[in-house]
């Protein structure tokens, strides 16, 4: 029987200063920081209010959303035409690399595996770059050795040379780089010999400012290069969109990890190697099961349907019926008018409606109960409220259903890949 997990907030106060911008973690723990937030390193200006900042970036998802439905065990070769490059990435983590330390603010991203920066001389690029020539570890990488193959997804074309790979991200955005390897640290972790992407030119809109961090699990990964430091397990806190002052963390390894948390399989998708899926079995609207044919949820990695676990989106989507489907309940369970805004197409009047619906995502082996301020997200200026999920872009390969960053918030979320599964439990990120 599936143990539901209930998630009840306390609002924490405390007399004691505290840094909400440490330049150091502890250990293999670093901090987390929103890139509207105080700590991100970006100029960006504060957002005039919460509702405003998550309509804007729920704006972004479906192309991330088809970028994550088209991804296969290839890489995609693409051309490489001048560009714009934007601040799209949600989460950002302080890294250092080379040798001396080079600071990079990289984005978080649990459905990539390669790691990649901007390097000197990139066309396009940000004005924060890695300075190869000032490492005194840095190395290029040949195109015949076997990470080559893994990150450019064909045989090496010539008898020697630099390993040179485009790859596309984020639906609408691409790069070119080189392979190369040298020294990465995170938090007090030095990383000897880390492979990752320099790139030296970009097209597009989408690609994160100062580089990439794939948390995913495919071969090029964090935790497939790292090996027995981290030993595959690792989890995150995000801290909601609201929290200008504060950060969450990641926690790299299995040190300082829950010990009582409910859990669900991870499953493996061969076709798509880099993504987390999850058995979602069912979906409530407060005490109601919502009637939703089980082939729409339904693992098949043959054609990449089922569900996956991402950092990058900002929304849930489902595919089109689950999402009529949940839409429909919930709206049964309000008082008065229903209306759209942005990506949001069920907005009501919080003043008709005082003890909204909860959602409870319904997995093998455990259910998970979000709190309203996951699912809901909150006008500051009118007493509007709008469900925070949509519907997938309904096209070709419409068959993924994405839980997202913004009904991750103020949870633990546990990776354990030696053992195939994934945890959840109450935490106030920040």
């Amino acid at each position: 029987m599936a143990l539901a997990i209930p998630l009840f907030f306390l609002l924490i106060s405390t007399c004691k200063a505290i840094d909400p911008c440490p330049s150091e973690s502890d250990g293999s723990e670093l901090s987390i920081h929103h890139i509207y937030g105080k700590c991100s390193p970006f100029s960006l200006p504060k957002p005039a209010s919460w509702f405003d900042t998550v309509l804007g970036m729920a704006a972004k998802d479906p192309s991330r959303v088809i970028y994550l439905s088209n991804l296969i065990g290839r890489k995609t070769s693409v051309p490489i035409a001048p560009g714009q490059v934007i601040q799209t990435g949600n989460y950002v983590l302080r890294a250092k690399l080379g040798t001396p330390g080079q600071l990079m603010f990289m984005v978080m991203d649990t459905s990539s595996d390669n790691a990649w920066v901007p390097c000197t001389g990139c066309s396009r690029c940000s004005a924060t770059m890695f300075s190869p020539t000032s490492s005194s570890t840095y190395q290029s990488l040949d195109c015949n050795i076997a990470q080559c193959t893994q990150v450019n997804g064909q045989a090496c074309t010539a008898a020697a040379g630099p390993c040179v790979f485009n790859q596309s991200y984020g639906g609408d955005s691409s790069f070119s780089a080189i392979l190369v390897l040298d020294s990465l640290r995170l938090a007090l972790d030095v990383i000897p010999n880390y492979a990752f992407g320099c790139i030296n030119a970009i097209a597009g809109r989408n690609i994160p400012p100062q580089g990439l961090l794939g948390l995913g699990r495919g071969p090029m990964s964090l935790f497939s290069q790292t090996g027995p430091l981290y030993k595959g397990t690792f989890s995150y806190c995000l801290p909601s969109f609201k929290s200008y002052y504060f950060s969450g963390n990641l926690r790299l390894g299995p040190a300082g990890q829950p010990v009582n948390i409910r859990t669900t399989p991870l499953l493996q998708n061969p076709h798509r190697p880099s993504l987390y899926y999850l058995n979602l079995t069912g979906i409530n609207v407060g005490r109601n099961p919502v009637v939703i044919p089980p082939e729409l949820l339904a693992f098949n990695p043959t054609t990449g349907a089922g569900t996956i676990i991402d950092s990058g989106t900002v929304i849930s989507r489902f595919v089109l019926p689950v999402y009529v489907a949940v839409r429909d309940e919930y709206r049964s369970h309000l008082n008065g008018t229903v209306s759209s805004l942005g990506a949001f197409d069920t907005c009501f009047d919080s003043t008709l409606n005082p003890v909204p619906p909860t959602v409870t995502l319904r997995f093998t082996g455990m259910d998970l109960i979000l709190p309203v301020e996951n699912t809901l997200i909150h006008s500051s200026a009118t007493s509007l409220e709008c469900l925070t999920m949509a519907a997938a872009p309904n096209n070709v390969n419409s068959v993924l259903n994405v839980i997202a960053n913004l009904q991750q918030q103020n949870l633990r979320i546990f990776f354990d890949l030696p053992n195939s599964r994934l945890g959840i439990a109450r935490e106030l990120c920040n």
